[in-house]
Order: structure tokens, then C-alpha cells, then sequence
């Protein structure tokens, strides 16, 4: 391992934010290279696939490396590039078939697992919400936000915000409770 890609993994984030800041690649790669899993799990939360997760991360971290050098507090730079990973995912969801209804996707979701006999698990039955309840859900347990912090990030109303939290909880309790249920008369049989 050449010496500058050591020094760099042992560099605290904010110097390699502020070496990218100045154009430096190999410190945005290891921002990259650190902050990648954490970013790939988000979206795949989001989504649900893993080939898309990967796609949109890739979008995340290219549309970071654009605009680091606008960043002001490198201190923030988890923060910024949350901001960012969720315009990349409202955009991609702006952006998606209008012929398609989301309930539509839930309904054949929900279909093949029953179908099929697949175990649902948290990210099937995330799948399962519509996309704006699924953002709410995702930044509020997942990423441990405030109700006013989705409303600063996303744009929706605190009310809309609380309500998709409330109803998406409802009902991933609802889907999870009956695949309990399911795998526990498999069992049993």
C-alpha cells in the first residue's frame, strides 16, 4: 500500500473532506471507501434492490463529488451527504414511471412473497409502503431523525411527516405480525 493511501486511511474525516474540497481524488475516494456501506444501506432501505441501491449511491457520491467544494463546514459532511443521498432518491422517485401507481407495487410485492412462499422480511415488508411513507419510516428509525429534521430534509409537511410515520409503522407491524404468523403455522405443521 503506498504510503499517501496509508496516511490517508488514517486521516480523521474532516482533513480528507477538506483535501476534496481542494480537488484532491484519492481523499474523496476514501470518504468514498468509508462512508460507501453506510449510503448503500440507505438506499437499499429506500428501495428495496440491491442493483438499484447501487446505481443511486453511485449517483450520490458523484453528485458529492461535484459539489464538495461548495461544502462550508466539513464537519458536517455526514450530514451533507445524507441531504444529498435523499435528493438523489426523491429525484430518482420524480423520475419513475407516472404510468405505474406505487400501490401497484406493494400489491405485486406483497403477491409473489405470498405466492411464493418467501419469507418477508423488514425490507420486503419496507417495500410494501408507499415511497413517501417508506422515506419518512427509513430516516426516522433507521437513521434515528427527528420529525422536524425529515421535515427540513424532505420538504413535507410536519403533519404528513407524522402521519406517514404512524400509518407506515401500522402497517409494517401489520405485514411483519401476519409473516409471524405465517412462519409460525409452517412450523407448527
Amino acid at each position: 500500500m503506498p504510503f499517501e493511501q496509508a496516511k490517508l486511511q488514517q486521516s480523521p474525516e474532516v482533513v480528507l473532506v477538506g483535501l476534496a474540497r481542494m480537488g484532491d481524488r484519492n481523499a474523496f475516494a476514501e470518504l468514498v471507501r468509508r462512508r460507501q456501506p453506510w449510503i448503500r444501506n440507505l438506499m437499499r432501505r429506500f428501495c428495496g434492490n440491491l442493483a438499484l441501491a447501487d446505481d443511486l449511491s453511485q449517483e450520490v457520491f458523484f453528485t458529492a463529488w461535484r459539489a464538495v467544494p461548495q461544502l462550508d463546514r466539513p464537519s458536517r459532511f455526514a450530514a451533507w451527504l445524507k441531504r444529498i443521498a435523499i435528493n438523489v432518491w426523491l429525484q430518482h422517485v420524480r423520475r419513475k414511471d407516472p404510468l405505474r401507481d406505487p400501490s401497484e407495487l406493494a400489491a405485486d410485492t406483497a403477491a409473489s412473497a405470498a405466492a411464493t412462499g418467501l419469507g418477508m422480511d423488514l425490507d420486503r415488508a419496507l417495500s410494501a409502503l408507499a415511497e413517501d411513507a417508506r422515506l419518512c419510516i427509513v430516516l426516522a428509525y433507521h437513521e434515528s431523525m427527528t420529525h422536524e429534521e425529515i421535515v427540513e430534509l424532505t420538504g413535507m409537511p410536519l403533519g404528513t411527516v407524522k402521519s406517514h410515520i404512524r400509518r407506515g409503522s401500522e402497517k409494517l407491524r401489520e405485514i411483519l405480525d401476519a409473516y409471524a404468523r405465517d412462519g409460525a403455522q409452517e412450523v407448527s405443521a
